[in-house]
């Protein structure tokens, strides 16, 4: 191993040795921007979004990435194709809108960005830019409905003044769906 291939190697480990200090001692969104991703504010993160280029990701305010999500700022597959100027490359920019939730498992490709005020479904593999106020799911991700109609259904759900009880457990369970107990009467 050549010294740059090590020095190279050396670099990545402590830079991930940094971010997992960084994680646990600030929280996720503090050493996912540490790596060079945007965040705005009030965002709840739950997955390590940072992929080789995080400075290409951009996430605006109050927006929540479930578990398992992964983003993917370029194209590995332009290593398939040689000529006498070599290997291509693609490299492209995630941008997340503000007010977006994106679900657990989600995969965003290279070159999407996602509107404000939507949502992507679980599972989903965003191939393609999602407009402002539109919920996509599926694989590939499609628009299944707009975000007045999504909205309109949330407000029927219960808030944090139907939930009763002292714990965690006892004020989730108040409120869960088909769920009996510490169900007021």
């Amino acid at each position: 191993m050549h010294a740059t291939e090590w020095e190279m190697e050396f670099s990545v480990k402590l830079s991930r040795l940094t971010y997992r200090f960084r994680r646990v001692a600030r929280g996720r969104v503090y050493a996912i921007r540490s790596l060079g991703v945007s965040i705005g504010s009030g965002c709840r993160i739950l997955s390590d979004i940072a992929t080789t280029e995080p400075w290409l990701i951009s996430v605006g305010d109050r927006v929540t990435i479930s578990s398992g999500v992964t983003f993917i700022t370029h194209d590995g597959s332009g290593w398939l194709f040689r000529d006498e100027r070599g290997r291509r490359y693609r490299f492209a920019p995630i941008r997340v809108g503000s007010d977006v939730f994106i679900g657990a498992g989600v995969t965003v490709l290279p070159g999407v960005s996602i509107g404000d005020r939507c949502v992507v479904g679980a599972g989903s593999v965003v191939t393609a830019s999602v407009p402002e106020g539109t919920i996509v799911a599926g694989v590939p991700a499609r628009p299944i409905k707009g975000w007045t109609e999504f909205h309109a259904a949330l407000a029927d759900w219960p808030t944090e003044a139907d939930m009763v009880g002292q714990t965690y457990r006892q004020r989730v369970d108040s409120i869960a769906e088909g769920f009996l107990v510490n169900k007021r009467a």
